[in-house]
C-alpha cells in the first residue's frame, strides 16, 4: 500500500489541519450530552479532582525504590492529554486528569512520592524518557515485542481498541473485509496502525481493495472528520472510542479487537530497561489492587471492565506475558 500522505494529510498529523475542521464542525455538530459514564454518573472534570482515589504509603514497595528517587521525593511521569477518558485537560485546559493519571498518583501514593505529572504528546514521550525527563510513562502504552528493548514494563490493564463510526454506517468490523474499500484514521506510530497496515496487507494478498488510512495526532481532529464524514472509521483506544460515543449523539463504537492484534496485550507503566523502576511499580500496583483502591480508581472512569487483579513486571527477559 502506498504510505505516502498528501499535503493536506500530513498538515493534519503535524495537527495544522484543523482550524477548516472546526469551522465545518461547528455548522453541522449536535448539541453534546453532559459527559456521564455508563451508570449515568457525570465525570469529574474538575481541576481539582476531589474525587480522585489517593492512598498511603506501602512502605514493601516503597523499600523496592532505588535510593537516588526515593531521596529525591518526586515522581516526574509523562501523560497524554487528548485521550479521554485516559488522559485528557480538566475543564481549566490546563490540569492533566483522566484514569492513567489516577493510576500515576496511586502509585506515588504508594512509594511515598509527589507526583509531578508532565504532559506530553505520542510521537514524544519515548523521547523524554529516553533523555531521562521523565521517570516513567503513563500514557496507554501497550507491551509490544519490540518496545521490550528498550523498555521494562509494570502491568495495570487490559487493552482493546474501538472502530469508533458514524451512528449505523458501515459494518461492525470484526475482521479486515470489513474495512476494505472504507477510510480509516489512526494516530501515527501506534499499534493502531500496524493493525491496519497488516489487515490491508490481508485484504491486497486476497485481491481486495485495502482501507484508505488518514493520520491524525489529535484526537479531536480525528472525531471532527469522523463526524463530518471525511472518514468512515476512527481506530483509537476502546475507552477514548467508548467516551466519545457516550458524550455524543452522532457517533457510535461499531468494533473492538484486542490492541495487541492477532495476538493479546497489557497496558504498563513503562520505565526505561535496566532503570530498577519496574519492580517497585509494579509492587505498589499490587498493592492498589489487592486494596480494591486501583479497581475505585478506573471505575470513576467508566473503565471497570478493563480491570486486572494482578500486575506483573515485563521485561526483555521474562518475554510478552
Amino acid at each position: 500500500m502506498n504510505r505516502a500522505m498528501d499535503r493536506r494529510t500530513v498538515l493534519r498529523a503535524a495537527g495544522l489541519g484543523g482550524l477548516g475542521l472546526l469551522s465545518l464542525a461547528a455548522c453541522t455538530q449536535p448539541e453534546q450530552p453532559q459527559p456521564t459514564r455508563e451508570d449515568g454518573v457525570p465525570f469529574d472534570l474538575s481541576p481539582e479532582q476531589n474525587s480522585r482515589i489517593r492512598s498511603d504509603v506501602d512502605p514493601a514497595a516503597r523499600a523496592l525504590l532505588p535510593e537516588n528517587i526515593a531521596a529525591g521525593g518526586v515522581l516526574t511521569v509523562g501523560v497524554l492529554n487528548t485521550s479521554p477518558p485516559l488522559s485528557f485537560s480538566a475543564t481549566d485546559d490546563v490540569t492533566p486528569i483522566g484514569s492513567e493519571v489516577d493510576t500515576a498518583y496511586l502509585v506515588a501514593d504508594k512509594l511515598g512520592l509527589e507526583l509531578n505529572p508532565q504532559v506530553t504528546s505520542w510521537e514524544n514521550w519515548p523521547l523524554k524518557l529516553g533523555a531521562h525527563e521523565y521517570h516513567a510513562t503513563f500514557a496507554n502504552v501497550g507491551v509490544t515485542e519490540p518496545r521490550l528493548k528498550l523498555y521494562d514494563f509494570a502491568t495495570y490493564r487490559a487493552a482493546y481498541m474501538g472502530f469508533l463510526a458514524r451512528k449505523g454506517q458501515g459494518p461492525v468490523v470484526e475482521s479486515p473485509d470489513d474495512i476494505s474499500g472504507r477510510k480509516l484514521s489512526v494516530t501515527p506510530g501506534t499499534n493502531q496502525e500496524k493493525i491496519v497496515m497488516a489487515w490491508n496487507e490481508q485484504l491486497e494478498a486476497q485481491g481486495k481493495e485495502p482501507a484508505a488510512l488518514d493520520l491524525y495526532l489529535d484526537n479531536t481532529n480525528a472525531v471532527l472528520a469522523l463526524a463530518a464524514g471525511r472518514i468512515d472509521y476512527y481506530l483509537s483506544p476502546f475507552p477514548t472510542g467508548s467516551y466519545y460515543a457516550a458524550t455524543r449523539d452522532d457517533l457510535e463504537v461499531r468494533g473492538k479487537i484486542s490492541a495487541g492484534w492477532p495476538k493479546s496485550t497489557l497496558v504498563a507503566a513503562t520505565t526505561l530497561k535496566n532503570s530498577g523502576l519496574a519492580r517497585p511499580f509494579q509492587a505498589a500496583l499490587q498493592s492498589a489492587i489487592t486494596s480494591g483502591e486501583y479497581r475505585a480508581a478506573l471505575t470513576r472512569w467508566g473503565l471497570g471492565e478493563e480491570f486486572l487483579p494482578e500486575s506483573l513486571i515485563v521485561t526483555e527477559e521474562t518475554g510478552m506475558p
